[in-house]
């Protein structure tokens, strides 16, 4: 964001936070303001994500429960991982 609090941190928005940034783009369309992007290049660093293997009726087991919670199977598997490690600490 901006060093100095009376300088806009975005030329588009004039926010001056993020949650301000966020604001401003709940409320307007991207296809109003194209004409005033630019383009512009950024690294990103994701972390690494693991695979794990599962017997495919276990993985059917898997995929129905996650049907009935609405979620995809990848999120509750997580989930339930996060819950199991939390007890065990």
């Amino acid at each position: 964001m901006s060093e100095n609090k009376n300088t806009p941190a975005t030329k588009i928005s004039k926010a001056q936070s993020i949650e301000e940034i966020a604001d401003f783009w709940d409320e307007n369309s991207l296809a109003d303001y194209w004409d005033a992007t630019e383009e512009t290049e950024f690294e990103v660093r994701a972390k690494r994500r693991h695979r794990v293997t599962l017997a495919p009726e276990v993985y059917e087991k898997l995929e129905a429960q996650a049907h009935i919670e609405g979620i995809l199977p990848e999120t509750l598997i997580n989930l339930w991982i996060a819950e199991r490690l939390e007890k065990v600490k």
